[in-house]
């Protein structure tokens, strides 16, 4: 199938790309950034050239074949992409005098095609270090921005474009017009791509690889794992599935009673309770990035307990994970030369030999396209729009060692922080709300005594797939009830505090 061919220099937003594009209605595929020629002109109707960390005048940059710039093909280049046909073509590109991150504001300098329908008042959205200091012959820059002289350009004979701005994030308003500009009326495509049709592929594949085989599923009720369950039951029936459900001790309160409740359908659903395990492993662990690797890998470990107990009774050869694509590009496990920022518990720790193979349906889809997915399966709302939850649960919400009275504390805590949301009316506002402990104490006073106790910050974010967020501009009277319960209601809690990074350059989760 020919569509929208995305070469990957390793920028984190690379899927976000071609998910923009499937929510156009024109498929797309990603391919690393050193495919083939044939390759990508048997794919390719328009090639878009993906965003990355290096800079294209490194001695190891990442470069693609400068003949597809002679293929005829129409050619998109976003922050990187824009720099890389730039520099490969014979322009000049350098370490800009100042950076550009955050919202900028188009001005243009010409009418352009590309601009139809597109609200130059609203912000785009930069992330870059380089500047385009001249254009290579045949090229024209057609909008700047107060930093960037060349913000937009294009070929003379208006084939090839460049933006040095992010279209594909949520923050650049108007990004989708621009991709959709791109798609439709410079390279002619039609629109040939739905979730409904993405769905049936999704349950196609998943009754064409496991055929007559049973799947143990790693089911955690968060958003994804529980939708994972709703696909697996309606692709292979509910009797093939085992879902397992560990405790880890490091879960939202009541979580295993709505495991019981929203599960029992599956008759083979299992649930262990392995907190002592968990607890015993984290012991003095500080490293956000050991955490998560003890914890991956002690979850696997646990699985592989349980799936050679079941393998007596069943034919079981798969285990099915929730893992979304932003786990995948922030442990930095996709096609193109990605950097590793964090791993994820689903896809870091896996050893190399596993007793069972891999299945992981949401493996190219984000939060909100799981959520699409969800809506057409039936997936409960309680279940559907519950707000994101990390795999590796409070462990990585604790600064600092993970311990028995700390996670208690601090789901005490996000016990308060749900039931002040949804009471207010928030909760189905705020994309994702996470508290955390610090790992410093402060001075406080109760009682007329000095205390000296844990710090908690609040973090509440507006997003729509966690690859960039903003802070909520949440009332006061909903921060200042928060923490007036807080500090009332859990002992040991001295200060609330108040996040307000976006990401870039933050993360949502603190570790």
């Amino acid at each position: 199938m020919k569509g929208v061919v995305i070469l990957d220099f390793g920028s984190q937003y690379t899927q976000l790309i071609q998910r923009r594009i499937r929510e156009l209605g024109a498929y797309s595929e990603i391919l690393p950034y050193n495919a083939p020629l044939e390759e990508i002109k048997e794919k390719a109707l328009a090639i878009v050239l993906s965003g990355g960390p290096d800079n294209v005048y490194n001695e190891n940059a990442p470069l693609c074949d400068r003949e597809i710039f002679n293929l005829g093909i129409p050619i998109l280049g976003i922050c990187y992409g824009l720099q890389l046909m730039t520099y490969v073509l014979g322009g000049d590109v350098a370490k800009g005098e100042r950076m550009e991150y955050g919202p900028a504001y188009l001005v243009k300098d010409t009418d352009d095609v590309i601009f139809e329908g597109i609200d130059l008042k609203k912000p785009v959205w930069m992330s870059h270090k380089d500047k385009v200091r001249s254009l290579p012959s045949g090229f024209i820059g057609i909008a700047h921005t107060e930093n960037s002289p060349y913000a937009i350009i294009r070929s003379y004979d208006a084939r090839i474009y460049g933006l040095q701005f992010h279209p594909e994030v949520v923050h650049t308003e108007e990004g989708k017009k621009f991709l959709r500009n791109f798609i439709f009326k410079v390279a002619g495509l039609k629109k040939n791509w739905d979730m409904e049709n993405y769905l049936e592929v999704l349950k196609f594949e998943i009754k064409n690889k496991v055929r007559d085989g049973n799947v143990l599923l790693a089911l955690s009720g968060g958003v994804d794992s529980s939708t994972l369950a709703f696909l697996l039951k309606e692709a292979l029936g509910e009797k093939r599935v085992y879902p397992v459900f560990i405790d880890t001790g490091l879960l939202k309160y009541g979580q295993v009673e709505r495991i019981k409740n929203y599960f029992g359908m599956f008759g083979n659903l299992v649930i262990v309770e392995k907190s002592d395990v968990f607890f015993k492993k984290l012991e003095k662990v500080v490293d956000p990035e050991e955490k998560r690797k003890i914890i991956g890998k002690t979850f696997i470990d646990i699985f592989t307990d349980v799936a050679e107990e079941l393998k007596g009774k069943v034919k079981l050869e798969f285990l099915a994970q929730g893992t979304l694509y932003p786990d995948v590009i922030e442990s930095g496990m996709q096609r193109g030369p990605a950097k590793t920022i964090k791993s994820h518990h689903n896809v870091g720790g896996l050893p190399e030999k596993l007793g069972f193979k891999l299945l992981e349906p949401f493996r190219l889809l984000f939060k909100d396209e799981v959520r699409q997915i969800g809506s057409l399966l039936g997936v409960p709302r309680e279940l559907l729009w519950q707000h994101p939850f990390p795999g590796p649960g409070f462990a990585v919400r604790i600064i600092g060692e993970v311990r028995r009275e700390r996670v208690e504390k601090l789901r005490k805590i996000d016990k308060i922080l749900d039931e002040v949301l949804k009471e207010s009316g928030w909760y189905d506002r705020i994309w994702q709300a996470l508290a955390v402990l610090l790992s410093d104490k402060s001075v406080g006073v109760r009682g007329d005594e000095r205390s000296y106790d844990e710090v908690c910050a609040l973090r509440m974010v507006e997003s729509e797939d966690g690859m960039t967020c903003d802070f909520v501009r949440i009332p006061y009277s909903i921060l200042s009830e928060l923490s007036r319960r807080i500090l009332n209601e859990v002992e040991g809690v001295s200060r609330v505090v108040y996040d307000i990074s976006t990401k870039p350059p933050a993360t949502i989760e603190w570790e």
